[in-house]
């Protein structure tokens, strides 16, 4: 089993389904000290960007927890581990306060491109854990306000 930390479109469990990975659970959890970025050039939506978590003292990062069973290796063609993510190991806080250590994915410094936007399309994957109570209130309310923002 592996612990997965989870902060973008994977969030949405039914998308982690389609893609193959198989887990016993899911739960929310923050990595704090990044801040989410949406400056990893896509590949699926070329123009936009996808999610990346970078280094920041103050930031706190919301995502999903999952426990995979098997598909890491599926999840990582997705990805495109280890050309366009890397997988990092960070600690995450579960809404319980315990800290464990997951993997998570972290763009590659080659495909990073500042003054990006999300796709709608793929907003939708991460408000997907909003509807699922997964998410705060109001770090759902600064994904929702990414839709009102002009590419």
């Amino acid at each position: 089993m592996v612990l997965y930390f989870a902060y973008g479109s994977n969030m949405n469990p039914e998308r982690m389904r389609e893609r193959g990975v198989k887990f016993k659970s899911f739960r929310p959890a923050k990595l704090k000290g990044y801040r989410l970025a949406f400056n990893k050039a896509c590949y699926t939506f070329p123009g936009y960007g996808c999610a990346n978590v970078e280094p920041d003292p103050n930031g706190v990062v919301e995502g999903v927890l999952y426990e995979v069973l098997e598909g890491l290796e599926s999840l990582d063609s997705y990805e495109g581990y280890p050309r366009h993510y890397g997988r990092r190991e960070v600690e995450v806080e579960t809404p319980s306060g315990e800290k464990v250590k997951a993997v998570c994915y972290v763009a590659q410094p080659a495909f990073i491109k500042e003054g990006l936007k999300p796709h709608p399309n793929y907003l939708k994957h991460l408000l997907k854990a909003c509807q699922l109570g997964l998410l705060s209130k109001s770090y759902c309310k600064k994904i929702e306000s990414l839709f009102r923002e002009k590419p």
